[in-house]
């Protein structure tokens, strides 16, 4: 089974907006005029041979580009296939741990994520910290973003170093660092091999991309530690498998980093 950690299924507010302007100069793509239909997701997903992929709500300071809603109902068009994952309103606590329990309990996400550079605070902001109560409480990883910035906004706050504070003051919570962490990627392994919750998934690189030192960490002790991802509609997951076999991985180390470690992280 190949599981895709991230991804999303746009809405045209989030295909639409200015702050992605600067990805199109690596994706060439022009600004949609209609939305997209799942189905346009899910044959993408069939041409890389994916079997699920999780799909992500985005919850900006200024706007809601992909409500939990919206990720509940691209879900049940094509629910073997889509898994859904929730995001909150940091700015309002008691709000945030509300919608984290209806996510989970309702409408049947596995994780919750919310993105330090939307938010232009690192994740040891103490907005953060009734998110994290609530994800161990629900029992779902904490998913985020780490390394710098594809939107021209200030890529400090993806420092994986942070990540070290939070899992020291939330053992009990799985966090899910996604984009892998350059030009930081030594402290992303750092901190993911320190602590036995942190992972870290590829999503937004390509496999020719990869950092060597993620490769031998993946080939090696890492090999629990790290998930395939796309970042789609960035990267179509075609493109992003693109150049596996190079990567020589053991089929044990292989299966784990295409899905079992994502199957296990998320309990699907």
């Amino acid at each position: 089974m190949i599981i895709d950690a991230w991804g999303q299924h746009p809405t045209l507010r989030h295909s639409q907006d200015s702050m992605f302007d600067s990805l199109r100069r690596w994706t060439r793509r022009e600004i949609p005029n209609k939305a997209l239909p799942v189905s346009t997701t899910i044959a993408a997903m069939d041409r890389g041979g994916i079997d699920k992929m999780l799909i992500s709500a985005w919850v900006a300071p200024r706007n809601v580009m992909i409500s939990n809603e919206e990720v509940a109902e691209f879900v049940s068009e094509a629910p073997t296939r889509l898994v859904g994952v929730g995001s909150v309103d940091i700015s309002r606590p008691m709000e945030a741990v509300r919608e984290i329990r209806r996510s989970i309990r309702d409408l049947g996400f596995k994780a919750i994520r919310v993105l330090p550079w939307l938010w232009e605070a690192p994740p040891t902001d103490r907005r953060f910290y009734p998110v994290y109560a609530a994800c161990v409480d629900e029992g779902v990883p904490f998913c985020t973003q780490i390394g710098h910035t594809g939107p021209l906004m200030p890529s400090e706050v993806g420092r994986p170093i942070y990540l070290d504070q939070v899992a020291l003051d939330f053992p009990e919570l799985v966090i899910v660092g996604g984009h892998i962490g350059y030009p930081w990627t030594d402290e992303a392994i750092a901190v993911a091999t320190k602590h036995e919750n942190v992972f870290i998934d590829t999503s937004a690189y390509t496999i020719k991309r990869y950092p060597l030192q993620l490769v031998e960490y993946l080939k090696a002790h890492g090999a629990s530690k790290v998930l395939f991802g796309t970042n789609y509609p960035m990267i179509e997951p075609a493109k992003a498998l693109e150049g596996l076999a190079g990567l020589d991985l053991g089929e044990t180390a292989r299966a784990a980093f295409l899905g079992g470690n994502a199957a296990q992280i998320f309990k699907i």
